[in-house]
């Protein structure tokens, strides 16, 4: 499980700077690799990105009844 929620999260960190490019420059590096937007093993990994955001609001949902995010419990322990 864990291993898989690191893949996800890559995923989603591979989403989110794609996002950023288009966002900036108007340039989508997911289409320019696979073939353009509508190629297939484009629509496999825009795909994939939007499955793993589903799967990640499990951990944060668990994250967020459990009254605390990963990202905030080191937060104030480092010095």
């Amino acid at each position: 499980m864990r291993a898989l929620n690191l893949i996800t999260l890559l995923l989603i960190i591979i989403g989110g700077l794609n996002w950023l490019l288009v966002g900036l420059f108007q340039f989508d590096l997911v289409a320019a690799i696979f073939g353009g937007p509508g190629a297939i093993l484009s629509r496999i990994v825009y795909a994939l990105v939007g499955l793993s955001a589903l799967w990640q609001l499990v951990p944060f949902s668990r994250a967020m009844s459990a009254g605390e995010t990963a990202a905030e419990s080191n937060f104030g322990n480092r010095r």
